[in-house]
């Protein structure tokens, strides 16, 4: 094995290195540069434009995450749209939910989606769910002009640089409210609040100028730059933070369960004070 490492900067001041393996994939498609990567202590990592995005080891923590919680603060999801996430794994945990009937998911990057087919199956191991529709194609001019709607959207996002930066904007939360059933929601990656804390207020900002009902929630993962990532649910009626319904907790998952439902909507004092 060589001496290879893969850098990631998050900041002027601050950077991450994972040893690798061997490079298993390199292209550039037509919207960013995205490789594949087997490293030494996190196993097979999707990267795009340089940023880890997925690493086999831990991509259960964010998946889990992003799709269970809103799911269980709703009484009867039954249509579920996923804009981004071409990587499969917010889709494989929203079909495990007999209560979805539909699913709509748009990614931009057919290309994201073959290569993590090829190199990652169990985790876009859903893809050939009978609920899906994927679409390839801008999320934003979807939810813009689509007169479906929905119960969730969930939007799996990279971070907010370049045309990403509009999935972070009022307008866009704005879009979202009007496809969403009336007692519907919406979450979003949110950003490290640590890192990019203008990113994260500026999620909580747009988001409150829309939505009734507005509420932080966190997970550590590893992979991500370091300290909480948070995650921002809008919703039109429903409280968030409790599990509606007599519903029991899925088995088989690696992270989410009752408690830390519950668990992860308490904030530290710090983040409160960002957007109290």
């Amino acid at each position: 094995m060589g001496n290879y490492w893969i850098y990631e900067n998050h900041t002027e001041g601050y950077e991450v290195r994972w040893k690798l393996k061997s490079i298993l994939h390199e292209e550039k498609t037509a919207f960013q540069k995205l490789a594949v990567v087997d490293t030494l202590e996190w196993g097979k990592a999707l990267i795009l434009d340089g940023a880890l995005q997925i690493a086999e080891k831990d991509e259960f923590i964010y998946h889990e995450m992003i799709v269970h919680v809103p799911i269980y603060a709703h009484p009867h999801p039954e249509r579920v749209l996923i804009i981004g996430g071409g990587d499969g794994g917010t889709l494989r945990e929203v079909v495990r939910h007999a209560t979805v009937k539909k699913i709509d998911m748009v990614e931009i990057d057919e290309r994201v989606v073959k290569v993590s087919q090829q190199y990652f199956p169990k985790v876009a191991s859903a893809f050939n769910d009978p609920r899906l529709n994927l679409h390839i194609g801008d999320g934003i001019k979807y939810v813009a002009e689509t007169t479906q709607e929905y119960d969730l959207v969930i939007v799996d996002s990279s971070d907010p640089v370049g045309p990403a930066v509009q999935l972070f904007s009022r307008d866009f939360y704005q879009s979202i409210y009007s496809i969403l059933a009336e007692d519907g929601m919406v979450t979003v990656q949110s950003e490290s609040p640590i890192f990019f804390e203008e990113a994260f207020r500026s999620v909580h900002k747009n988001m409150g100028a829309v939505f009734p009902r507005v509420n932080i929630y966190l997970a550590s993962i590893p992979t991500y730059v370091s300290g909480p990532w948070t995650f921002t649910i809008g919703s039109k009626k429903h409280n968030p933070v409790k599990i509606q319904g007599d519903r029991t907790c899925l088995s088989g998952l690696k992270y989410y369960n009752e408690s830390v439902h519950e668990a992860a909507f308490s904030l530290p004092q710090f983040i409160r004070s960002m957007v109290g």
